[in-house]
């Protein structure tokens, strides 16, 4: 007997080493890896969750996450695992102002082969590397500054219409979070509407047949982020 309310398909994407897998390790996992391996083509994890609702009460939904590589040469693999996806993480580094300008790419690549109603949201990721910053502003003893403002992401996100969360893979803080505000949202879409129960491809009541989130297996499953 299943014991969830819904099957929900996700994508993890941004550039290469923003901390893609990093998130997905430390969701399912509750683990961080220090020196993880580039992904190669597209991985896979999946993780049970209790998301609150109107009225107090809470649904249990299954995430069936994709994590897909970073680098250009992978791009047409991944695309492939976009269609259907109910919800996104839109992942960029705080410490890489290139990774945040280049989601505007990754964000477009989504909205193109994604559901329409896709729930995203954009993670700033890496900010344990930010918050060793003396108090007069210098830089973190990690070595790493800062690039872009918890301020700019938020903005931005709301631009374009996205969820926002600022989170850290090695610490874990927010890293749930960002699944279950997303979660919800996708909920929240399926009472008005917005998704077909049954038919839509990346939400799956506990009642329909739930294989068509996972017709499609990595071919290569090896390396992190």
């Amino acid at each position: 007997m299943q014991n969830w309310d819904y099957v929900l398909k996700f994508i993890i994407c941004g550039d290469a080493a923003v901390g893609k897998s990093s998130l997905l390790i430390r969701l399912t996992d509750q683990r961080f890896l220090a020196s993880p391996d580039p992904t190669l083509g597209v991985e896979f994890g999946s993780k049970l969750l209790d998301v609150p609702i109107d009225g107090g009460k809470e649904k249990k939904v299954k995430l069936q996450c994709w994590d897909t590589a970073g680098t250009e040469s992978f791009r047409s693999i991944t695309r492939s695992y976009y269609r259907g996806a109910a919800g996104c993480l839109l992942v960029y580094d705080v410490t890489s102002r290139a990774s945040f300008m280049n989601a505007r790419t990754w964000l477009s690549d989504v909205r193109e082969h994604a559901d329409p109603h896709l729930s995203c949201i954009l993670v700033a990721n890496k900010i344990d590397l930010c918050e060793s910053a003396d108090s007069s502003g210098g830089p973190a003893r990690s070595g790493k500054a800062r690039e872009v403002t918890a301020e700019e992401g938020e903005q931005w996100a709301k631009e374009e219409g996205l969820l926002f969360v600022e989170a850290s893979a090695k610490s874990g803080q927010n890293v749930e979070l960002a699944f279950v505000t997303a979660s919800r949202d996708i909920l929240d879409k399926v009472e008005r509407g917005l998704f077909n129960q049954g038919k839509s491809p990346g939400v799956k009541p506990s009642n329909a047949n739930t294989s068509a989130l996972a017709l499609q297996t990595p071919a290569v499953k090896q390396g992190c982020c």
